[in-house]
């Protein structure tokens, strides 16, 4: 059984969508939010590592992969966190590409840039960081090749208006990759993500002084949307195809979706 990672990448505000299929009720408010992200930014990255036995990095690896991000491309990573991605990115696109590294945290921003500066690549200069909304993006239509979200749709109280934005801001032909825990159908999956938040990540997060924090992991997971329902909220706001796959036993997550 895979290990289950811990991901809690920025919750985006707004009013949530009327249709009750793609709507699910924030567990803290976007101010609580964005101070936790801040708040568990220095010590974010070692417990990812730490939860998952490194296998996070494989996961990601996926969700790049599918975004089919190539050189040359202009590619979004939303919800950034601490970078992970987005570095992914960069050495897809090479030099000649463009990544925008988006996130709410000003703390995970902060994070994300001082990598971006210790690991010293030099194709990594093709990053620029963004403070920013997810459901909200300060760009223009038809602007990216490809846009991956790591850990951040789960958060985002209105799902179908940073699915619309997704769409708006690609381009006809490209991919949106959306990597996150699985809303597993299946009781004894579900079983096994709630067993391990209560016996596992609180207990590790608790070690660095932040198991009130991610407590409320159980309850956002339970309230996420399936693979089913995040296919259909891709096609109704215009995405021509969508596929779901679960990865990492099951635990994890990936949405393709094609504009």
């Amino acid at each position: 059984m895979a290990s289950l990672q811990l991901h809690l990448l920025p919750l985006s505000t707004g009013p949530c969508l009327p249709s009750s299929r793609f709507r699910r009720s924030p567990v803290r408010s976007s101010t609580e939010r964005q101070a936790l992200f801040n708040r568990i930014a220095p010590v974010y990255d070692n417990l990812n590592d730490l939860l998952s036995l490194g296998q996070h990095r494989i996961w990601k690896r996926m969700a790049v992969s599918w975004s089919g991000a190539k050189k040359g491309d202009s590619v979004l990573d939303l919800c950034c966190g601490s970078g992970d991605l987005a570095f992914l990115l960069s050495e897809k696109v090479g030099y000649s590409g463009k990544v925008i590294g988006l996130d709410f945290s000003k703390e995970q921003l902060s994070v994300a840039s001082s990598r971006q500066k210790l690991m010293s690549k030099a194709f990594y200069t093709n990053i620029e960081w963004v403070e920013g909304d997810a459901i909200d993006l300060p760009f223009s239509d038809g602007h990216f090749d490809a846009i991956t979200m790591g850990y951040g749709l789960r958060n985002v109280v209105d799902k179908h208006k940073a699915m619309q934005d997704m769409f708006r801001v690609s381009k006809a032909g490209s991919r949106v990759s959306i990597l996150d825990f699985n809303k597993s159908t299946n009781p004894v999956i579900a079983f096994t993500q709630e067993l391990m938040i209560d016996n596992v990540v609180v207990p590790v997060a608790s070690g660095f002084g932040l198991a009130e924090d991610y407590k409320y992991l159980k309850s956002s997971v339970r309230e996420f949307l399936t693979g089913k329902e995040l296919e259909e909220l891709a096609l109704d706001v215009g995405f021509s195809n969508a596929r779901y796959y679960e990865i990492g036993g099951s635990l994890m997550g990936n949405l393709v979706a094609t504009r």
